[in-house]
């Protein structure tokens, strides 16, 4: 039996979810989006997000912006904790490895991230934190 998967409890994000599940991945058009399953780093459970991407190569990038929150979002904390999770993009679910791009990597992929959503740098400047890169790589 499938291990239950528990949604964003953000209700905007929890209902983008869903609206990604029932269109095959098409929620938003001319957006990019993934959903993103981590394994909590407290509780085990699996946990699922809905995040804008870019592509660099191979790898899929996901800022870890929290709306300019100046804590870290929980599925961050989760993968730097393991970093082993699973993403679906479009109908295809495939596992993958993420990590946190290094201090040479950020600036060029943080730029691409702005081109692909600009409030970024709106999130940026109401943080005092570093908003975390994240390149993402399918397994298979």
């Amino acid at each position: 039996m499938a291990e239950d998967i528990s949604d964003s409890p953000n209700p905007w994000v929890a209902e983008h979810i869903r609206r990604f599940v029932e269109t095959n991945g098409n929620a938003r058009t001319g957006m990019n989006d993934l959903l993103l399953t981590t394994r909590g780093r407290r509780s085990g459970k699996l946990r699922r997000t809905v995040l804008v991407y870019a592509r660099d190569d191979d790898c899929y990038v996901v800022a870890a912006s929290n709306a300019g929150a100046d804590r870290h979002p929980a599925w961050y904390l989760n993968l730097v904790a393991d970093p082993d999770v699973t993403v679906q993009v479009g109908a295809q679910a495939f596992p993958a490895r993420a990590r946190t791009a290094t201090a040479e990597q950020r600036p060029r992929l943080w730029q691409l991230m702005i081109a692909m959503m600009p409030s970024y740098r709106e999130y940026e400047k109401a943080t005092a934190r570093d908003i975390p890169v994240v390149l993402i790589q399918p397994s298979r």
